[in-house]
Protein backbone atom coordinates (compact mmCIF):
# COMPACT_ATOMS: atom_id res chain seq x y z
CA UNK A 1 0.00 0.00 0.00
CA UNK A 2 0.74 3.75 -0.79
CA UNK A 3 -0.36 6.75 1.35
CA UNK A 4 0.31 10.18 1.62
CA UNK A 5 0.36 11.55 5.79
CA UNK A 6 0.35 15.36 6.09
CA UNK A 7 1.21 16.23 9.58
CA UNK A 8 4.06 14.68 10.61
CA UNK A 9 3.59 16.17 14.88
CA UNK A 10 4.00 14.21 18.14
CA UNK A 11 1.45 11.76 16.89
CA UNK A 12 1.61 12.02 13.07
CA UNK A 13 5.52 11.44 13.11
CA UNK A 14 5.22 7.98 14.79
CA UNK A 15 2.66 7.12 12.83
CA UNK A 16 4.52 7.11 9.97
CA UNK A 17 7.41 4.98 11.22
CA UNK A 18 4.88 2.61 12.45
CA UNK A 19 3.36 2.12 9.03
CA UNK A 20 6.71 2.20 7.17
CA UNK A 21 7.60 -0.85 9.64
CA UNK A 22 4.74 -2.72 8.18
CA UNK A 23 5.79 -2.49 5.08
CA UNK A 24 3.66 0.46 3.59
CA UNK A 25 5.26 3.72 1.45
CA UNK A 26 4.10 6.66 3.45
CA UNK A 27 4.87 9.90 1.41
CA UNK A 28 4.70 12.61 4.20
CA UNK A 29 4.35 16.16 3.95
CA UNK A 30 4.77 18.76 7.05
CA UNK A 31 4.93 22.53 7.67
CA UNK A 32 8.25 21.71 8.95
CA UNK A 33 10.57 21.30 5.52
CA UNK A 34 12.92 19.20 7.74
CA UNK A 35 10.02 16.54 8.32
CA UNK A 36 8.87 16.29 4.70
CA UNK A 37 9.66 13.89 1.91
CA UNK A 38 8.15 15.86 -0.77
CA UNK A 39 7.64 20.03 -0.69
CA UNK A 40 4.36 20.23 -1.39
CA UNK A 41 0.75 18.77 -0.92
CA UNK A 42 0.87 18.54 -4.96
CA UNK A 43 4.02 16.69 -5.19
CA UNK A 44 2.67 14.66 -2.27
CA UNK A 45 -0.79 13.49 -4.58
CA UNK A 46 1.41 13.18 -7.17
CA UNK A 47 3.67 10.56 -5.47
CA UNK A 48 0.84 8.03 -5.04
CA UNK A 49 -0.32 5.49 -7.19
CA UNK A 50 -4.11 5.97 -7.70
CA UNK A 51 -6.91 4.99 -6.07
CA UNK A 52 -4.74 7.54 -3.63
CA UNK A 53 -5.51 7.49 0.16
CA UNK A 54 -4.22 10.63 2.16
CA UNK A 55 -4.42 10.74 5.40
CA UNK A 56 -4.55 14.62 7.88
CA UNK A 57 -2.89 14.79 11.07
CA UNK A 58 -3.59 18.29 11.42
CA UNK A 59 -5.22 20.26 14.20
CA UNK A 60 -9.24 20.41 14.31
CA UNK A 61 -10.66 23.30 12.92
CA UNK A 62 -9.72 25.67 10.58
CA UNK A 63 -5.73 23.90 9.77
CA UNK A 64 -8.26 20.99 8.90
CA UNK A 65 -10.78 22.31 7.12
CA UNK A 66 -8.09 24.21 4.82
CA UNK A 67 -6.15 20.92 4.27
CA UNK A 68 -8.96 19.15 3.42
CA UNK A 69 -10.02 22.01 0.97
CA UNK A 70 -6.97 21.86 -1.15
CA UNK A 71 -7.07 18.07 -1.26
CA UNK A 72 -10.41 18.93 -2.66
CA UNK A 73 -8.70 20.47 -5.69
CA UNK A 74 -5.71 18.20 -6.18
CA UNK A 75 -7.31 14.31 -5.72
CA UNK A 76 -9.20 12.37 -7.83
CA UNK A 77 -13.12 10.63 -7.96
CA UNK A 78 -12.13 7.39 -6.79
CA UNK A 79 -9.41 8.55 -4.05
CA UNK A 80 -9.78 8.62 -0.50
CA UNK A 81 -9.09 11.31 2.35
CA UNK A 82 -8.56 10.53 5.74
CA UNK A 83 -8.88 12.52 8.59
CA UNK A 84 -7.73 10.78 11.79
CA UNK A 85 -7.06 14.17 13.79
CA UNK A 86 -9.27 15.22 17.20
CA UNK A 87 -12.03 16.89 14.55
CA UNK A 88 -15.29 18.01 15.95
CA UNK A 89 -17.79 14.97 14.33
CA UNK A 90 -20.37 17.25 13.02
CA UNK A 91 -17.90 18.87 10.87
CA UNK A 92 -17.21 15.40 9.04
CA UNK A 93 -20.71 15.60 6.89
CA UNK A 94 -19.24 19.03 5.93
CA UNK A 95 -15.90 17.59 4.64
CA UNK A 96 -17.95 14.52 3.24
CA UNK A 97 -20.04 16.10 1.36
CA UNK A 98 -17.25 18.64 -0.16
CA UNK A 99 -15.13 16.11 -1.41
CA UNK A 100 -18.12 13.67 -2.97
CA UNK A 101 -18.64 16.56 -5.19
CA UNK A 102 -15.73 15.70 -6.87
CA UNK A 103 -16.06 12.11 -6.06
CA UNK A 104 -13.82 11.75 -3.67
CA UNK A 105 -14.16 9.62 -0.65
CA UNK A 106 -14.13 10.33 3.51
CA UNK A 107 -13.34 8.52 6.35
CA UNK A 108 -12.93 9.84 10.01
CA UNK A 109 -10.85 8.31 12.02
CA UNK A 110 -10.72 8.67 16.03
CA UNK A 111 -7.08 8.09 16.95
CA UNK A 112 -6.21 7.23 20.50
CA UNK A 113 -2.65 6.39 21.86
CA UNK A 114 -0.27 9.43 22.04
CA UNK A 115 2.96 9.19 22.24
CA UNK A 116 3.30 5.83 23.04
CA UNK A 117 1.61 4.47 19.76
CA UNK A 118 4.49 3.93 17.85
CA UNK A 119 5.64 1.14 20.28
CA UNK A 120 2.12 0.23 21.60
CA UNK A 121 0.07 0.82 18.36
CA UNK A 122 -3.45 2.96 18.07
CA UNK A 123 -6.95 2.48 18.99
CA UNK A 124 -8.88 3.43 16.10
CA UNK A 125 -12.51 4.13 15.62
CA UNK A 126 -13.83 4.96 12.18
CA UNK A 127 -16.91 6.17 10.35
CA UNK A 128 -17.55 6.25 6.51
CA UNK A 129 -18.77 3.89 4.15
CA UNK A 130 -17.10 0.29 4.09
CA UNK A 131 -15.87 0.21 0.17
CA UNK A 132 -13.67 3.43 1.04
CA UNK A 133 -12.71 2.03 4.86
CA UNK A 134 -11.75 -1.23 3.28
CA UNK A 135 -9.38 1.11 0.85
CA UNK A 136 -7.77 2.17 4.26
CA UNK A 137 -7.28 -0.92 5.97
CA UNK A 138 -4.22 -1.94 5.46
CA UNK A 139 -3.42 1.26 7.10
CA UNK A 140 -5.46 0.80 10.13
CA UNK A 141 -4.48 -2.90 10.10
CA UNK A 142 -0.84 -2.05 10.76
CA UNK A 143 -1.36 1.32 13.30
CA UNK A 144 -3.58 -0.72 15.83
CA UNK A 145 -2.14 -2.52 18.43
CA UNK A 146 -2.84 -6.30 17.22
CA UNK A 147 -4.93 -7.88 14.47
CA UNK A 148 -7.38 -8.90 17.23
CA UNK A 149 -7.81 -5.61 18.82
CA UNK A 150 -7.98 -1.99 18.82
CA UNK A 151 -10.24 -1.11 15.63
CA UNK A 152 -13.62 -0.45 15.17
CA UNK A 153 -16.01 0.79 12.45
CA UNK A 154 -18.11 3.01 14.81
CA UNK A 155 -20.63 3.65 12.03
CA UNK A 156 -21.08 6.25 9.25
CA UNK A 157 -19.64 9.11 8.42
CA UNK A 158 -18.58 11.26 11.57
CA UNK A 159 -19.44 8.34 13.58
CA UNK A 160 -15.56 7.41 14.47
CA UNK A 161 -15.15 11.18 15.63
CA UNK A 162 -17.93 10.69 18.11
CA UNK A 163 -16.83 8.20 19.37
CA UNK A 164 -13.35 9.60 20.13
CA UNK A 165 -15.25 12.04 21.49
CA UNK A 166 -16.78 10.02 24.15
CA UNK A 167 -13.57 8.42 24.51
CA UNK A 168 -11.79 11.37 25.43
CA UNK A 169 -14.41 12.72 27.86
CA UNK A 170 -14.34 9.24 29.53
CA UNK A 171 -10.34 10.23 30.05
CA UNK A 172 -11.49 13.48 31.77
CA UNK A 173 -13.26 11.89 34.61
CA UNK A 174 -10.90 9.35 35.32
CA UNK A 175 -8.04 11.81 35.79
CA UNK A 176 -10.19 13.73 37.58
CA UNK A 177 -10.71 10.73 39.94
CA UNK A 178 -7.11 9.64 40.28
CA UNK A 179 -6.10 13.48 40.92
CA UNK A 180 -8.91 14.18 43.63
CA UNK A 181 -7.29 10.48 45.00
CA UNK A 182 -4.34 11.99 44.78
CA UNK A 183 -4.82 15.63 46.78
CA UNK A 184 -6.59 13.68 49.48
CA UNK A 185 -3.81 10.95 49.80
CA UNK A 186 -1.41 14.57 49.92
CA UNK A 187 -3.22 16.22 52.59
CA UNK A 188 -3.30 13.44 54.68
CA UNK A 189 -0.68 13.18 56.86
CA UNK A 190 -1.21 9.69 58.14
CA UNK A 191 0.25 8.49 54.05
CA UNK A 192 3.76 8.73 54.16
CA UNK A 193 4.56 7.73 50.70
CA UNK A 194 2.22 8.57 48.18
CA UNK A 195 3.78 8.00 45.28
CA UNK A 196 4.11 4.44 46.44
CA UNK A 197 0.63 3.80 47.25
CA UNK A 198 -0.19 4.64 43.19
CA UNK A 199 2.00 2.25 42.88
CA UNK A 200 0.68 -0.53 44.86
CA UNK A 201 -2.66 -0.23 43.40
CA UNK A 202 -1.03 -0.63 39.69
CA UNK A 203 -1.38 -4.59 39.87
CA UNK A 204 -4.55 -6.48 41.32
CA UNK A 205 -6.96 -3.45 41.94
CA UNK A 206 -10.25 -2.92 40.25
CA UNK A 207 -9.04 0.56 39.45
CA UNK A 208 -5.93 -0.35 37.62
CA UNK A 209 -4.96 1.11 34.09
CA UNK A 210 -2.66 1.93 31.62
CA UNK A 211 -3.73 5.90 32.95
CA UNK A 212 -2.64 4.85 36.03
CA UNK A 213 0.55 3.48 35.45
CA UNK A 214 0.94 6.57 33.58
CA UNK A 215 0.12 8.62 36.70
CA UNK A 216 2.87 6.53 38.84
CA UNK A 217 5.69 7.14 36.29
CA UNK A 218 5.06 10.92 36.96
CA UNK A 219 5.17 10.75 40.44
CA UNK A 220 8.13 8.73 40.44
CA UNK A 221 9.77 11.26 38.36
CA UNK A 222 8.81 14.27 40.40
CA UNK A 223 6.83 12.86 43.30
CA UNK A 224 5.46 16.40 44.83
CA UNK A 225 4.94 17.30 41.37
CA UNK A 226 7.20 20.65 42.03
CA UNK A 227 8.12 20.92 38.63
CA UNK A 228 4.64 21.42 38.07
CA UNK A 229 2.13 24.20 37.70
CA UNK A 230 -1.48 23.57 38.50
CA UNK A 231 -3.37 24.32 35.52
CA UNK A 232 -4.58 22.02 33.53
CA UNK A 233 -6.06 22.93 29.72
CA UNK A 234 -8.76 21.36 27.52
CA UNK A 235 -8.85 20.58 23.98
CA UNK A 236 -12.36 20.87 23.27
CA UNK A 237 -13.11 17.25 23.41
CA UNK A 238 -14.86 17.64 26.86
CA UNK A 239 -16.88 20.33 26.13
CA UNK A 240 -18.42 18.83 22.59
CA UNK A 241 -19.01 15.77 25.23
CA UNK A 242 -20.99 17.83 27.05
CA UNK A 243 -22.88 19.55 24.18
CA UNK A 244 -23.90 16.35 23.02
CA UNK A 245 -24.91 15.12 26.31
CA UNK A 246 -27.31 17.80 26.37
CA UNK A 247 -29.06 17.58 23.11
CA UNK A 248 -29.35 13.76 24.10
CA UNK A 249 -30.57 14.31 27.57
CA UNK A 250 -27.71 12.58 28.73
CA UNK A 251 -26.66 12.91 32.15
CA UNK A 252 -22.76 13.48 32.73
CA UNK A 253 -21.88 14.39 36.10
CA UNK A 254 -18.56 13.51 36.12
CA UNK A 255 -17.41 14.13 33.10
CA UNK A 256 -19.00 17.73 33.76
CA UNK A 257 -17.10 18.22 37.59
CA UNK A 258 -13.93 17.31 35.22
CA UNK A 259 -14.34 19.88 32.37
CA UNK A 260 -15.45 22.27 35.25
CA UNK A 261 -12.50 21.63 37.31
CA UNK A 262 -9.97 22.11 34.70
CA UNK A 263 -11.81 25.62 34.47
CA UNK A 264 -10.71 26.01 38.08
CA UNK A 265 -7.64 25.26 37.38
CA UNK A 266 -6.46 28.45 35.31
CA UNK A 267 -7.72 30.52 38.90
CA UNK A 268 -5.54 28.54 41.36
CA UNK A 269 -2.19 26.48 42.12
CA UNK A 270 -4.33 23.23 42.61
CA UNK A 271 -2.24 20.03 43.78
CA UNK A 272 -5.24 18.05 41.48
CA UNK A 273 -4.49 19.69 38.09
CA UNK A 274 -0.87 19.36 38.35
CA UNK A 275 -1.97 15.54 38.35
CA UNK A 276 -3.84 16.35 35.49
CA UNK A 277 -1.06 18.19 33.78
CA UNK A 278 1.76 15.19 34.77
CA UNK A 279 -0.72 12.34 33.09
CA UNK A 280 -1.69 14.60 30.02
CA UNK A 281 2.19 15.40 29.46
CA UNK A 282 2.60 11.41 30.32
CA UNK A 283 0.15 9.63 27.67
CA UNK A 284 -0.15 12.20 25.07
CA UNK A 285 3.34 14.58 25.65
CA UNK A 286 0.85 17.89 25.64
CA UNK A 287 2.90 20.75 26.93
CA UNK A 288 3.10 21.77 30.82
CA UNK A 289 3.15 24.99 32.59
CA UNK A 290 6.14 24.91 34.96
CA UNK A 291 6.64 27.22 38.15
Amino acid sequence: MHIGLIGLGKMGGNMRERMRRAGITVVGFDRDASLCDVTSLGALVEALPAPRVVWVMVPSGDPTHETIAQLRGLMDAGDVVVDGGNSRWTDDKRHADELAERGIGFVDCGVSGGVWGLQEGYALMVGGSADHIELVQPAFDALRPSPESGFVRAGGVGAGHFAKMVHNGIEYGMMQSYAEGYELLEKADLVENVPEVFDSWREGTVIRSWLLDLFAAALADDPDLARLRGYADDSGEGRWTLEAAIEHAVPMNAIAASLFARFASRQDDSPAMKAIAAMRNQFGGHAVHTQ
